[in-house]
């Protein structure tokens, strides 16, 4: 098949139908703001175990090693995974609002209840369960926002969303900075309190059911992940699913063990979190960065740049730079990492038709999982086998390299229009 390009501004005929009208109504931008909301929560209690890493290793009578770590990191991910290709399927055949309402419950609920986890195993257990709805929300909202947003603004609209992700793991970091020693790592997890009873509510009240029309119930029982691994979308699933294992296994895996990483590299706990804080900061920047690159330049080529970035940012952390330059190479690796991921989410949602969004995102998504289940284990496997700090940064670099690679491929499958 021909695939689009720059895909950053293509859409379906019956998108360009809808985006011919120039409003943008002040109902679809408050949806999209909830959606935004929930999103940034959702980074929150993604990003908020690496913030507690170090408590539960010390201040608990679990005994934990670096391995147990690793595998506590990798059930919310599991769930998320699961999250994923279940939500992005349902949102497709059930509707964005119940989906995305039913993600932030979840999400939410489970991830309160860890503050009273009375040991790993029932804490474990519920990452995994608050990981399902963690998974879920973000192609669920992805799905409804590229509804909701003018074609042309949709790069924009995605990439600006998705810094709701590091905007929530800054907090994670900022907030455990003041409440850790204060009150102790359980109060961290009852944070997601405030989404529940706050924005949850709002999201009941402004979140509309995009797939109400009957334009499109025929086409919700084509909606199906056996329809993306068959031409005309086969070669375009696979890619888009790779690149976003690859980049879902740097992006977390630093959101995982970086405040680990830096206190074994001799930093205090609050140094440690400011790295964290620095990597999340870049990823919150490089959203601006690359929300307009996306729409200049193309949402691929952009993508490629961006994880050419982290990987050489993560190669020079390596070479023990000044902790002037860390702080950088940190912020261009948030950048990077997290900037390619919402490219690769803005060339998705662009590609497929309405009745296909929420499932090709949801594969991508599903799919990239498995990056983000691995990297938590490998992080702390590299650890525990005594290969050191750098071993974690040089594994994280290398899964940024396969990602411009790969896209590298689909930037040439684009200029030659051999996609299928």
């Amino acid at each position: 098949m021909q695939f689009p390009s720059p895909l950053a501004k293509t859409g379906t005929a019956e998108d360009g139908i809808s985006s011919a009208k120039a409003a943008f109504p002040r109902s679809s931008l408050l949806a999209v703001l909830v959606c935004w909301l929930l999103i940034v929560f959702d980074g929150y209690d993604l990003i908020v175990y690496g913030t507690v890493q170090s408590s539960l290793l010390n201040n608990t009578d679990w005994n934990l090693n670096k391995a147990t770590l690793g595998t506590i990191g990798s059930m919310a991910f599991v769930g998320m995974l699961i999250g994923a290709l279940l939500a992005g399927r349902l949102a497709d055949a059930l509707g964005r609002r119940r989906t995305i309402l039913a993600c932030a419950i979840t999400f939410s609920v489970f991830t309160i209840l860890c503050a009273f986890a009375p040991n790993a195993t029932t804490f474990a257990g519920l990452r995994l369960l608050a990981g399902i709805g963690l998974g879920g929300l973000v192609p669920s909202a992805n799905a409804l926002a590229a509804e909701l947003v003018p074609v042309r603004w949709r790069a924009t609209a995605a990439t600006l969303m998705m810094s709701g992700v590091p905007i929530g793991g800054s907090l994670a970091a900022l907030t455990g900075i003041v409440l850790i020693p204060a009150f102790g790592w359980q109060s961290m997890f009852l944070v997601a309190a405030i989404a529940l009873v706050v924005v949850v509510p709002l999201g009941f009240k402004y979140l509309p059911e995009t797939l109400a029309d009957h334009r499109l119930h025929a086409d919700r029982s084509r909606a199906g992940f056996g329809t993306l691994l068959r031409p005309p979308y086969l070669g375009a699933s696979i890619l888009f699913a790779v690149v976003t294992l690859a980049t879902l296994f740097a992006w977390y895996g630093l959101g995982t063990w970086l405040p680990n990483l830096m206190e074994l590299a001799g930093y205090n706990l609050g140094s440690a979190l400011t790295f964290a804080l620095a990597l999340n900061l870049g990823a919150v920047a490089g959203s601006a960065v690359t929300a307009w690159a996306g729409d200049r330049f193309g949402a691929v080529r952009s993508a490629t740049a961006a994880a050419a970035i982290a990987a050489i940012a993560l190669v020079v952390i390596i070479s023990g730079p000044p902790v002037a330059v860390v702080y950088l190479m940190l912020i261009l690796a948030g950048v990077g990492t997290h900037g390619t991921q919402a490219l690769v989410i803005a060339a998705v949602a662009g590609h497929y038709p309405s009745h296909l969004r929420g499932t090709a995102l949801g594969w991508a998504l599903g799919v990239g999982r498995i990056g983000a289940v691995a990297a938590p284990q490998v992080g702390g496997l590299l650890l525990a086998a005594g290969l050191g700090v750098n071993s974690n940064f040089l594994a994280f670099a290398g899964a940024a390299a396969v990602a411009a690679v790969v896209l590298g491929v689909i930037t040439a499958k684009v200029r030659t229009h051999h996609f299928a």
